[in-house]
């Protein structure tokens, strides 16, 4: 047993982040600014699309996303149950009603088939969640979009180094909306950004990220501004800080080695822990997986010890983990507003059931990656039925 906890997760932060940040301190400018702006450029340049607008949140630049194209009430968005709350929240914020369907079995990703039976004449807006990292099929997806009218608004909280058939997630012409939490692939503490193609909806977004006002704060006070400004819309308070762009950028500098570290521990899982009665996951062919989670299936039925109790197992190890996620069907706020219930997704319900998210960061050593390995095959070599 490993003598010091492991955790699930760990930013990625060295001398170049603290750097960062400290430069920006010196600057006097820590809230939106010039840097923010530079981090919108090359995340622009990194993603290969036009413009890219920094926010406080992948949440928000859902919200934003949904308000902008005027998605209210009458409206229906499609969306999967295997999700954080986040991309359901977004849909009843702005007053529309979430519909959600399936999932596939083999990655948690939401059944596209699924969702093309349920389009009605209300349905406005799919949803999609690109899960652990893994794209949905974005030519199938697109297709919806074009066949029946539709807006895309991608959350790609997992997807920041995704790619379909060569291409990043996020330029495929669709709204996409990345999330920079401290877990993320890329973070920046908290803070998201939004691509969105068509111009005019992207400065409406700008706009309604900082209050609805017509000038941004840095711009009013800098020597070349001016003090005055006008309201254009109710807007809100979500714009990214400069202390958060600092971050941003020192990550994005690193993103490929952090990618290239993060693949290399996939494939060792992989190559260690397939002989066990346990689900890998698998990267689908013509895309790239972003492996921002590794999450384990634990096949109960060949195994003595549930998936709980597997947790559990490895936390007496000193290993943490954690589970992704709880469907959206199973929480009571959703089942009292809505009528869901249990079984309503049963795909969705057994990925749940079986989940455990193994640790799986570019910070980890060697010796983190074989003290996992050990761990989950003791367990399991353990507990044969």
């Amino acid at each position: 047993m490993r003598k010091k906890f492991l955790p699930y997760n760990l930013p990625d932060l060295g001398p170049e982040e603290e750097d960062a940040v400290i430069q920006t301190l010196r600057n006097h400018w820590i809230t939106r600014g010039p840097l923010s702006e530079q981090f919108e450029a090359a995340l622009a340049s990194e993603l290969g699309v036009p413009q890219v607008l920094a926010l406080a949140s992948c949440t928000a630049g859902m919200h934003l996303a949904l308000l902008a194209q005027g998605i209210g009430p009458g409206d229906q968005v499609i969306t999967t149950p295997m999700t954080f709350a986040a991309s359901v929240n977004v849909i009843i914020h702005v007053g529309a009603t979430p519909v959600m369907v399936d999932v596939e079995e083999e990655t948690g990703n939401i059944d596209l088939a699924q969702v093309e039976q349920a389009i009605t004449e209300r349905t406005k807006v799919i949803l999609p969640v690109h899960y652990a990292g893994q794209s949905v099929d974005m030519e199938y997806l697109n297709r919806l979009r074009d066949r029946y009218h539709l807006v895309i608004v991608e959350d790609a909280a997992h997807a920041i180094a995704s790619r379909y058939q060569g291409q990043r997630i996020g330029s495929f012409g669709n709204i996409t909306s990345f999330s920079f939490y401290a877990t993320k692939n890329l973070t920046t503490g908290e803070g998201g950004a939004v691509v969105v193609p068509d111009p005019d909806l992207a400065e409406k977004i700008r706009v309604l990220s900082l209050h609805g006002m017509s000038r941004h704060a840095w711009k009013r006070y800098s020597e070349k501004g001016s003090w005055a400004y006008s309201i254009e819309d109710a807007g809100f308070k979500y714009n990214m800080t400069d202390l958060e762009a600092a971050l941003g950028l020192a990550q994005l500098n690193k993103l490929d080695r952090m990618q290239a570290r993060r693949r290399q521990i996939a494939e060792e899982y992989a190559q260690a822990l397939g002989d066990l009665p346990v689900i890998l996951p698998t990267e689908r062919e013509y895309r790239e997986h972003a492996w921002h989670l590794y999450p384990l299936r634990i096949k109960s039925e060949f195994l003595t010890i549930s998936r709980d109790d597997f947790i559990e197992a490895m936390k007496a190890q000193n290993i943490g983990t954690s589970v992704h996620f709880i469907p959206i069907h199973l929480h009571p706020y959703y089942q009292q507003r809505y009528g869901l219930r249990r079984g309503q997704f049963p795909k969705a319900e057994k990925f749940f059931e079986q989940e455990v998210s193994l640790p799986l960061y570019p910070s980890m050593t060697d010796e983190d990656i074989h003290d996992v390995v050990h761990a989950v095959r003791e367990i399991v070599l353990s507990h044969l039925a």
